[in-house]
């Protein structure tokens, strides 16, 4: 029978004060540089609650020196020590992608990462949250809890401390066991190529529309209702980014769309609609109203389409009707890459991007060779490892036919 994981609630050698001053900073800094080995690394955020996706406390943690909590908002233009001294280490973080962001408007960057989630996907954990491997690996239960909260709050209340030093208690060592574990599976070299591209990613290009992803905007209908729902949007987003709050804490999406099918002639009749008869928004339903009526005041040629543009191939739900070809093709790679992913223990998604699978089977390569579709999948951002796997079943799944009746 499995011994039942021990229960950490705080740090084993007690949580550390928050470095909210320059000296406090500067002797911070003298310990990391003291320290050896890599650093452990994590960001708190407030996503919930403020329009900026920026940190308010940085963790980290380093054989020699300990954890260290650092409130970048309360050091913002003071943080060149901190830089200095990160400058050249390599990096443990769990789900790297979320962190690194807020790091780099920091100017803190890593010379190298080792991201934890990723190296458990990799080595075939069903379950890569970070409690969930720390469990599974070390035999240590994380006490949890405080991960949405609103870390923009000061002071930290003591308990959201505890929380934040132990995201980064145990990386290190996790880090060594996942590095054992990958290199059994004969997977570390394929952990370094995905780690290299996760800390080289360019910044996500910024949606089109991103109104339209407003949540139940599916019910609204005609070009000129859904120019509504963008004005309303947009009226938010303004708001929102001025006062550094969350949108959906300025008006809940599900309000935005209520307005729009409702349809309102005047304000007092905005104002009868649940969640604008608040006196929250009461006091803006002007900036609501005023968008509600220029929507409809806009010229035809101004009006959004009714479907939004697509960047790519359609649903693959449309491509036997559309395409069969296509389908004939995405149906047998689907079926190529879904027994490697098995063989090779890992998640398909992780062997070859999905979009990467749809754009290639919609429009294959001139050349269908396994050097065509290496040279395709290389293009397309494919790491040497996953080009290594697919490439040759890739090739043949591209040559599919449609089922004759």
């Amino acid at each position: 029978m499995q011994d039942e994981p021990i229960l950490l609630t705080a740090p084993a050698e007690g949580t550390p004060p928050v470095v909210a001053d320059p000296e406090a900073l500067r002797s911070a800094c003298e310990a990391i540089s003291a320290g050896h080995g890599a650093v452990a690394v994590d960001t708190e955020r407030a996503s919930g609650y403020r329009y900026h996706q920026r940190a308010y406390l940085i963790q980290l943690r380093r054989a020699g020196c300990g954890t260290l909590l650092i409130d970048p908002i309360a050091l913002a233009d003071k943080l060149d020590p901190l830089v200095r001294a990160l400058d050249g280490t390599d990096w443990v973080l769990h789900a790297a992608s979320q962190d690194l962001p807020c790091l780099a408007e920091l100017g803190l960057y890593p010379t190298t990462l080792f991201d934890t989630e990723l190296a458990g996907r990799l080595a075939g954990f069903e379950r890569v949250a970070l409690g969930t491997l720390v469990e599974q690996v070390l035999g240590y239960r994380l006490e949890k809890g405080h991960g949405a909260a609103d870390w923009s709050r000061r002071p930290l209340p003591a308990e959201w401390l505890d929380y934040a030093a132990l995201d980064v208690e145990l990386l290190l060592p996790l880090r060594d066991a996942m590095v054992a574990e990958l290199t059994a599976q004969d997977k570390l070299a394929w952990a370094d190529q995905e780690f290299e591209a996760v800390r080289t990613a360019p910044p996500p290009v910024p949606r089109a529309e991103p109104w339209r992803r407003t949540s139940g905007v599916h019910k609204v209908r005609g070009a000129r209702a859904l120019a509504a729902v963008r004005a309303m949007w947009q009226a938010r987003d303004e708001l929102a980014r001025h006062r550094d709050t969350a949108a959906g804490r300025v008006l809940p999406d599900s309000a935005i769309v209520a307005a729009v099918l409702a349809n309102p002639a005047s304000e007092a009749e905005l104002r009868a609609l649940p969640v604008f008869r608040g006196q929250a928004q009461r006091r803006i339903s002007k900036v609501w109203m005023g968008a509600l009526l220029a929507a409809k005041e806009l010229p035809k040629d101004e009006l959004p389409a009714t479907s939004p543009p697509h960047d790519g191939p359609p649903p693959t739900n449309r491509w036997a009707d559309k395409d069969p070809a296509a389908a004939a093709r995405f149906s047998a790679a689907r079926t190529a890459l879904l027994e490697i992913a098995e063989v090779n223990t890992l998640p398909v998604e992780n062997l070859l991007l999905p979009d990467l699978v749809r754009r290639t089977c919609w429009e294959p390569p001139a050349d269908l060779s396994p050097t065509g579709v290496t040279a395709a999948l290389a293009a397309g951002g494919a790491r040497p490892w996953q080009i290594d796997l697919t490439s040759a079943a890739l090739a043949e799944a591209l040559t599919a036919s449609p089922a004759q009746d």
